[in-house]
């Protein structure tokens, strides 16, 4: 087995109790040791705890870079790229609490590791968070990661396929209106603006973001009309 997969092996097979602070060996633990079973046992309670998730990430993609270079004495294979390792490390996490049934954010995760690889396979495990997750959290966190990566009509897709105005949280109206300005497509977002209004019910949340997002629409829709004439 390379070195790729037993580091793959290893993290998803690591145990998610104080246990994990254990070796078979008289080597010391990790500094962190304590650390990463205390961020274990909260993502098992709510595996959509985006701090811990964030914070454990970090922890076993330093252990990744850690074991894909190994002292040259010592080891059996030739150490693997380091960035590979350390996404093969965040990927099994994620993968592990995606198999979750509500576990929506390893899935946007998943999505946002595959992405440049998988757009279509991203998209799909974005769609799935959106499913798992109905009152907008979800499709917040995937329309951002999609405009962060430069994919405006993606995130405007998902965000009209999911989108639910009276349900979900106005800020996920707010990102679906800036990915269509983001799209340059300006009728959409005066159509979804106008939806989060009459739609997204009389909160003091909604009306604040209407107001925020009003002058960039008619700012977009006046580029328009002076480009036409």
């Amino acid at each position: 087995m390379s070195i790729f997969n037993r580091l793959r092996h290893a993290l998803r097979s690591t145990p998610s109790t104080p246990a994990v602070t254990e070796r078979p060996t008289s080597a010391p633990p990790p500094p962190d040791a304590a650390t990463e079973a205390e961020l274990r046992a909260r993502l098992d309670d709510d595996p959509n705890d985006v701090q811990a998730f964030t914070r454990l990430a970090e922890i076993v993609r330093r252990r990744a870079a850690e074991v894909a270079h190994p002292d040259p004495l010592s080891a059996e294979a030739e150490p693997v790229p380091t960035t590979r390792a350390e996404d093969t490390a965040h990927w099994a996490l994620a993968e592990e609490l995606a198999g979750r049934p509500h576990g929506w954010y390893p899935l946007i995760e998943l999505a946002r590791l595959s992405l440049d690889d998988d757009k279509e396979g991203a998209m799909r495990r974005l769609g799935a968070a959106c499913e798992r997750e109905t009152d907008g959290k979800a499709l917040i966190e995937g329309i951002r990661m999609l405009r962060a990566a430069h994919l405006p009509a993606d995130a405007l897709g998902l965000g009209v396929g999911h989108w639910s105005p009276a349900e979900q949280d106005p800020e996920a109206g707010r990102q679906i209106v800036e990915a269509a300005l983001d799209a340059g497509r300006s009728g959409e977002a005066r159509r979804h603006l106008t939806d989060l209004a009459e739609l997204g019910g009389r909160s003091s949340a909604t009306a604040r973001i209407v107001a925020e997002l009003e002058p960039f629409v008619a700012a977009a829709e006046a580029d328009v009309d002076s480009t036409a004439h």
